[in-house]
């Protein structure tokens, strides 16, 4: 199992010591994407990384990497022009690590600064800010033959001049593993336990708070995955358990989120099959059932499905995609939501016309809920343009841009959402990063008191080892 899977990921080289490193530094974006909770108002966040196979099997809707078919013992370990522009590495500007034994430490501190034009995300209320974020974390990962485990710590500070009701201090550890049973058969696992905070004018957030609400999220996931020859398999389940503490509205209340307290169980299958190594299908599959506490007046109870069946292409080696269809619901307890159902789909494509330049499409539908505790029912449509430009083998240059139509049900509200995101990441040397952004947001919405726009600008620097 353990060389099919390098397999497919496409990293088979000389030495299965060489191979785990190299996967496991592959995953480390997919997999630990922070500890902070999103801070745009999306429904559908801006894009995700390609995911390296076995881990497709516990995010069952995101694109993955087609199998290499090719004689292992003639496959060498990709170059890092042939990564992707933004999460490749280059000689001499990857993480050192600190190794004790079969186990790899990387630590890692970031701080920085931004500003932000709207603070509170609001268009009657509209205060701009600086802030100052600080971000220490250390991974620790094994350099097992077999078997693996990878674990990530860390605390993000985020401290305002002016607005000190904003600051927020996240904390909390991910981990993730696989255990090889026998060579075509694994056990997956992931967890998180994370105390976050939900950002002001996020589409869950109290309309008229001026805090973060912070929360507890306690979650695990278990998988197993088959593989044989071109056809690979996954079943699983997972939990997810909130507890919410309080917000603190503008005239000076309390405003208890209790309500959302509860538990999200989850079932979720993905199965794959490799024509050649240009062609693939796939099909999958998620069931949810949302527990949460509620209230008297308003359940926030619901459950459902999303499935999705689809090609998985290559058209050339510059141009890649996956493409699905399916239908989702979601059915409330709440009556005055009720069901809400239709056709989902899902596109992806990227093209790569020369070694130095990515260019990415998105796009998607959803039926879902504004958040995972939130009782608001949602059918977004997003459209996304992304590209990632190497500048120099030490600077890349990212610009990306999304227009989300979000339908709500339950109430007679439909916004449309326009972001665009730009980045500059410059690693002067191995042990360091410095990165400049700047992100504008903008939300018109039918409904009084949501509609706003922001800007976003800050610069970063990471010292890493």
């Amino acid at each position: 199992m353990r060389r099919k899977q390098l397999m497919v990921a496409g990293v088979t080289g000389p030495s299965s010591h060489t191979r785990l490193i190299f996967i496991w530094q592959s995953l480390t974006v997919v997999i630990f994407i922070g500890l902070t909770s999103r801070a745009d108002a999306q429904v559908i966040p801006l894009f995700s990384e390609l995911l390296s196979s076995p881990w497709s099997a516990q995010r069952v809707f995101e694109r993955t990497t087609l199998p290499q078919l090719d004689d292992p013992e003639t496959v060498e370990r990709p170059e890092p022009e042939d990564t992707p522009v933004k999460t490749r590495q280059h000689p001499g500007y990857e993480p050192v690590g600190i190794r004790s034994g079969s186990w790899m430490f990387n630590p890692s501190l970031t701080a920085g600064t931004f500003y932000d034009s709207n603070v509170f995300s609001s268009s009657t209320m509209q205060r701009s800010d600086i802030a100052a974020v600080v971000e220490p974390t250390l991974r620790a990962h094994t350099l097992w033959e077999r078997h693996g485990i990878d674990l990530k710590v860390g605390m993000q500070s985020t401290l305002y001049n002016s607005n000190t009701s904003l600051n927020q201090t996240n904390y909390g550890i991910r981990g993730s593993g696989w255990i090889d049973v026998t060579r075509d058969l694994a056990i997956l696992t992931s967890f998180q336990a994370s105390h976050l905070n939900e950002g002001v004018g996020t589409l869950s957030s109290p309309v008229n708070a001026i805090q973060p609400t912070p929360y507890d999220l306690l979650s695990g996931d278990v998988t197993v995955r088959k593989q044989f020859n071109r056809w690979s398999a996954s079943m699983g389940v997972g939990v997810d358990s909130y507890n919410y503490g309080s917000t603190r509205a503008m005239d000076g209340t309390i405003i208890s989120q209790d309500a959302r307290d509860g538990q999200i169980y989850s079932l979720h299958g993905r199965t794959e099959y490799a024509f050649s190594a240009n062609l693939g299908w796939f099909a999958s599959a998620e069931y949810n059932q949302r527990e949460l506490r509620g209230t008297e007046a308003q359940s926030l109870n619901s459950r459902g499905y999303r499935a999705l069946t689809g090609l998985n292409i290559a058209l050339t080696h510059l141009i890649t995609g996956e493409f699905g269809v399916g239908y989702a619901q979601q059915r409330f307890e709440d009556l005055a939501i009720g069901t809400i159902e239709g056709p989902a789909y899902r596109a992806v494509l990227t093209w790569r016309p020369t070694r130095l330049l990515d260019v990415t499409f998105k796009a998607e539908q959803i039926v879902t809920q504004t958040s995972d505790t939130s009782a608001t029912g949602v059918k977004a449509n997003a459209f996304q343009l992304g590209i990632d430009y190497e500048l120099l083998r030490n600077v890349v240059v990212s610009v990306a841009g999304a227009y989300e139509d979000d339908r709500f049900h339950g109430q007679l509200r439909n916004d449309k959402v326009t972001t665009i995101d730009s980045r500059i990441k410059y690693l002067p040397s191995r042990f360091g990063m410095i990165s400049l952004f700047h992100r504008y947001s903008q939300r018109d919405s039918n409904t009084p008191g949501f509609s706003y726009d922001k800007h976003l600008v800050g610069l970063n620097a990471t010292a890493q080892f």
